[in-house]
């Protein structure tokens, strides 16, 4: 049986080919102690599947099953008479001459990842004729699709399946699962990319006649257009590409925070372009990583003299995935294209004409979903072309299947969806009715239509899709006659957050190149009015009684008040968050219309007039904060009254054991007798209610 499964690029291809090896091989009895062969190829092995294959051997030795690198041909011909049982790991060019018929039995199972090129040539057929009734499995996300001339992976895998492939997830189901990332394209400015003509007669025409299956195979026809090359890597050109790239970087991809791949045409051009960019960003920034000739120090010293250790190149695929490591850019060719995943690589800049599936590899790097340290989520991947490939998907990305042409899309795309949404938007949030000034019209906005959390969140949810788009389209000439109405919605969705978030911050969740928009101008109208916090006491409602504004965001304003009050002194937490759950089920009343504005604020002054008295009564008691606030809570407990216990004796039996137990917080034996003892004073009680009161307890006591 021969079988493709096609998957979408970074959707867990390697890990579902591990996992089913593994699985194989833990059921002996099922499959009659089986042999799996894993083939991979070179390319893979020194990439990120080194570390999946890695932890499968941790995993095969602790289960007992017998595991085996064929290391050369003659290993892997002798594993094959021998009848071995277990997982077998070769590389497929092992396979290149290994006996017709070596192994007939059933059992074996081939699992090929990458099966675009692990069979290209006469590998695959030396394969299969040594295990000819084995179950061969080929994995791939980019399958070579040439079945006018019988070499595709569906022709050699898929001749069993219906489809051509036993399954297949794909680039849309993968975006649609968010396992993948949207690509959006833009090309480079005219001044700097292949003209397309040139692109069609000294590439296009090229890869067409010799195929493309891997960065070799592309790197030897780049090697015959000698012309598409000298213009790629000429010094002139190299400069501006390099001044380009360094101000897309700092104004584009650097304020969200994420990092971008350099691909140049070749290793010289690597070095050339890491030269260039050090002229305009800080040498740590960028490093060059590619691969090493011996040839290298006499024939190309400059190639030669940024060539990297092999331990500075494990550093730096390690340093660039974490965001707030150096280096921000890599400058590659041949390397880190395929099997090398950094989620926080967001733009590629393509200077190296590629086609078909080394382009969907090379391209699939910056597709990867990221969440960073503040929960911003990377929306998209960014490919800048400068070489053309990508003006005629069809001619760039040949495949069988249509729906691939839905895997990068033109930038332009972004920029329409902007433009309809804003203006939809400026029509429906922006127009803020007529009368009072213009901090009174913000405000019955904010506490009028917003007051309601259904519109609220339909307000935010449409604020961020356009502040989403803003953050990747940004700075651009064609947002100059938006940026107003961009900054006010900006600055509404800010007032509208803080308006109803218990803790304000002046830019609320902006998101970075909209907070810095939005801080060129700290004069945000209204935005500071809305939001204040104000003491919660009986003076301050009344003076808020007679001020000018709304009442809803007079309640709101004094609700958090006393939840600033709270967090700023913790010390009377105990005493004062009975107080603050009923003023916040006000506040609640209030959103969903069963009060109005008028009756919150006098519900309110009740609960400031009984916080002063309780304040003050606490200082009175000679009790902690803690005793004092159980107390109050338990004083009009129906079950204490029925008993004839004493609320105040109970507090002042917890301070008493909080003396005995001072480090209940952090000590398991005496959390449990803390807990014992406090069961003591309340042996009257039924066994429920004396439960539900040492809950209690226990919360206020140890939060």
């Amino acid at each position: 049986m021969y079988s493709v499964g096609w998957w979408a690029k970074a959707c867990g291809k390697t890990f579902t080919l591990l996992t089913a090896a593994k699985l194989i091989l833990e059921d002996k009895k099922r499959f009659d102690n089986a042999t799996v062969i894993l083939v991979v190829d070179r390319t893979e092995l020194e990439g990120q599947l080194k570390g999946w294959v890695e932890r499968l051997l941790g995993e095969m030795h602790k289960l007992d099953i017998a595991t085996r690198r064929a290391n050369s041909k003659d290993d892997l011909q002798e594993l094959l008479d021998a009848d071995f049982r277990g997982l077998v790991i070769a590389m497929i060019h092992k396979f290149e001459g290994i006996n017709k018929d070596s192994s007939d039995r059933s059992n074996i199972h081939v699992f090929i990842d990458e099966a675009h090129r692990s069979v290209a040539k006469d590998l695959g057929s030396y394969l299969m004729g040594a295990v000819p009734n084995a179950t061969i499995i080929g994995f791939t996300g980019t399958p070579i699709a040439d079945t006018e001339r019988g070499k595709g992976t569906f022709k050699i895998f898929g001749a069993e399946d219906d489809h051509g492939y036993l399954d297949k997830y794909s680039i849309r189901e993968s975006i649609e699962d968010e396992t993948t990332l949207p690509i959006k394209h833009v090309l480079a400015p005219s001044t700097m990319t292949v003209p397309l003509e040139q692109i069609d007669r000294e590439f296009f025409a090229l890869a067409e006649s010799e195929g493309v299956s891997d960065v070799e195979e592309l790197n030897r026809v780049l090697d015959r257009a000698v012309g598409l090359r000298a213009f790629l890597k000429a010094d002139d050109r190299v400069a501006k590409v390099a001044k380009f790239v360094a101000d897309h970087f700092r104004e584009n991809v650097l304020p969200l925070g994420y990092k971008a791949f350099l691909v140049a045409v070749d290793r010289e051009a690597c070095a050339k372009y890491k030269r260039e960019l050090d002229k305009h960003l800080p040498p740590e920034w960028s490093e060059a990583v590619y691969t090493s000739n011996v040839n290298d120090v006499i024939e190309r010293p400059d190639v030669a003299a940024l060539q990297l250790s092999d331990d500075r190149e494990a550093d730096v695929r390690l340093l660039f995935k974490k965001p707030a490591e150096q280096p921000k850019i890599l400058i590659v060719t041949d390397k880190l294209l395929t099997g090398y995943d950094a989620p926080v690589l967001y733009a590629l800049y393509l200077d190296k004409p590629m086609r078909d599936h080394v382009l969907l590899q090379a391209i699939a790097r910056v597709n990867r979903p990221y969440v960073d340290a503040e929960g911003v989520k990377k929306r998209i991947g960014l490919v800048v072309d400068f070489v053309s490939v990508l003006t005629n998907l069809k001619k760039a990305l040949k495949f069988d299947s249509e729906d691939v042409s839905g895997v990068i899309e033109d930038l332009d795309l972004l920029l329409k969806d902007f433009l309809a949404k804003i203006e939809i938007a400026k029509a429906e949030f922006l127009v803020s009715g007529e009368g009072g000034d213009a901090d009174d019209r913000l405000e019955a906005l904010v506490y009028g239509r917003f007051l309601d959390p259904e519109p609220r969140k339909a307000f935010f949810e449409a604020y961020k899709e356009i502040e989403s788009l803003w953050e990747i389209l940004s700075p651009s000439a064609e947002l100059v006659d938006h940026i107003g109405t961009f900054k006010r919605l900006a600055q509404l969705y800010a007032t509208v957050r803080n308006a109803y978030a218990e803790k304000t911050g002046f830019v609320a969740d902006l998101a970075y190149k909209t907070r810095q928009l939005v801080e060129q101008n700290a004069e945000q109208s209204g935005l500071g009015n809305l939001t204040k916090s104000v003491t919660f006491d009986v003076k301050t409602l009344d003076a808020l009684r007679d001020s000018k504004g709304s009442d809803e965001g007079k309640v709101f304003n004094l609700v958090r008040g006393l939840q600033k009050e709270i967090d700023d002194d913790p010390n009377n937490a105990p005493v004062l968050q009975p107080l603050k759950e009923r003023a916040e089920r006000i506040l609640k009343d209030l959103e969903n219309r069963n009060v109005t504005g008028i009756a919150a604020i006098d519900l309110l002054g009740a609960i400031a007039a009984e916080k002063e008295a309780l304040i003050a009564e606490a200082k009175a008691s000679g009790l902690s904060a803690e005793a004092f606030g159980v107390m109050n809570a338990l004083r009009e407990d129906s079950a204490l009254k029925a008993a004839g216990i004493d609320a105040k004796e109970i507090a002042t039996q917890i301070d008493q054991l909080a003396a005995r137990f001072p480090n209940a917080k952090v000590n398991d034996d005496e959390r449990r007798r803390l807990r014992a003892s406090l069961y003591l004073p309340l042996l009257e009680l039924e066994q429920e209610d004396s439960a539900r009161i040492v809950d209690f307890i226990m919360r206020v006591l140890l939060p």
